[in-house]
């Protein structure tokens, strides 16, 4: 067989896997200013606005690490193509969909399928690259999901005011199909030894992690007995994960205190950058009577902060000053929140700048202790964590948003939870924190 980098294809194969990859943070981010006048042309409660979102990224959470490995299981490339199938079919029935209920549900079927296709996506780099073009593969990825993260909401708001918001889902359709009928510059890879698939895992998972989404989207009497139900089957997940032959997770990650603070700090910022990005296209429309299209340019500036901070963190802050940049970030992070909850939207660009100045110091220093055998499961459990807290941020201040009618005490919780995001990842700036 030919050596990696000498495949012919390898090049092509690779825009293929960033094409997909791209098509799925565009589907996450693209429906967020979209959600009220979706809710407009679709009977249903409000209440419905924030699962537009979550019921995407709640089974991308849950299932993304048993996505990785059904691809060990059955052939990356295999379960990339299913995947890819699968959501774009699925974005079809979002399009179509009649009423709330069934463009939830379709939502919730995208979102399985992007865990079968985002995790085969480094493996298949690895499979088809070596050595300095391996690093360069890799590289990419970086660029794309920050394009694709900018462009989400101002696609989402432009295609929803020109036509219909059913065209925020069409876009899905022609991505997809050329994502298929290129995938044959695609070379199968699988794990060496067929690992085992841990189906309690996932069902303790899933089902914790929707037992505490959902009073917090749709509150009412019996809110802290679900929430009390899904934290202890996730308590579960992790006494289960100690005795089962084959983990989902690597266990002895949680050996140090170093990437249990990674894990929280990763599902409490993502918690406030995600519901952010709702909180305010839903106060401006809802609240202030703003058109889409107005909505999706005012978080232009919080995305132009983040691309042009993560560029200065990466080439410059970090290899100066290493992890303590995470808390400039996080300061610059609050600073902001308190201001746009003022009243000051441009204070957005200030939430961007502190967004890049955490991110690169944060993934840097929750990976650099991790092991090389840990690697794997570390980067999938961070993920499926990032996802997790995403989903909670939406469910969270979205819902506080629509249960108070003001704007004030969501804004609040954000700050809350980005201080608790600083204490949380002090470890993470310690050399002892591994």
């Amino acid at each position: 067989m030919p050596t990696t980098t000498r495949y012919r294809h390898r090049w092509a194969a690779l825009a293929v896997l960033l094409t997909a990859e791209a098509m799925n943070l565009l589907d996450a981010t693209i429906v967020q200013v979209a959600g009220p006048v979706i809710h407009d042309g679709l009977p249903g409660p409000a209440a419905d606005i924030p699962w537009f979102s979550a019921a995407y990224t709640l089974p991308f959470a849950a299932l993304l690490i048993t996505g990785g490995r059904l691809g060990d299981v059955f052939g990356r490339a295999k379960t990339f193509k299913i995947g890819v199938t699968a959501f774009v079919l699925a974005s079809l029935a979002c399009a179509v969909a009649p009423d709330a209920g069934l463009l939830i549900g379709a939502r919730a079927v995208q979102g399985a399928a992007a865990a079968l296709i985002i995790p085969q996506t480094i493996g298949l780099i690895r499979a088809l690259f070596d050595g300095d073009e391996l690093a360069k593969a890799l590289g990419t990825i970086g660029p794309v999901m920050g394009l694709s993260a900018v462009a989400g909401p101002l696609v989402g708001g432009l295609l929803t005011q020109a036509l219909s918001w059913r065209a925020v889902f069409l876009v899905n359709v022609p991505l997809g199909l050329a994502v298929l009928l290129a995938a044959r510059f695609l070379r199968e890879d699988k794990a060496a030894t067929r690992p085992k698939l841990d189906v309690t895992g996932t069902l303790l998972v899933a089902a914790g992690a929707g037992l505490l989404v959902y009073p917090l989207i749709s509150p009412g009497g019996t809110a802290w007995p679900l929430l009390a139900a899904g934290a202890a089957l996730l308590v579960g997940f992790g006494f289960q994960q100690r005795r089962t032959a084959a983990p989902l997770v690597e266990p002895s990650l949680f050996a140090h205190r170093g990437f249990p603070a990674a894990l929280a700090g990763s599902l409490l910022y993502f918690a406030v950058m995600t519901g952010l990005m709702l909180l305010v296209p839903m106060r401006l429309q809802l609240g202030e009577g703003v058109d889409v299209r107005t909505a999706s340019l005012t978080l232009l500036p919080l995305s132009a902060g983040l691309a042009v901070s993560s560029w200065v963190a990466g080439s410059w802050l970090v290899p100066k000053f290493g992890s303590r940049v995470m808390f400039a970030g996080l300061g610059l992070l609050l600073a902001g929140i308190l201001a746009v909850a003022a009243g000051v939207t441009a204070a957005l660009a200030v939430c961007g700048l502190g967004m890049g100045t955490f991110t690169v110091p944060f993934f840097t220093a929750a990976l650099q202790r991790v092991r090389p055998h840990e690697t794997g499961s570390a980067a999938g459990l961070l993920n499926a964590v990032q996802q997790l807290g995403g989903t909670l941020g939406v469910a969270l201040l979205g819902g506080l948003y629509l249960s108070s009618g003001s704007a004030t005490t969501a804004f609040g919780v954000a700050a809350g939870l980005t201080v608790a995001a600083a204490i949380a990842v002090v470890p993470l700036s310690s050399r002892r924190g591994r």
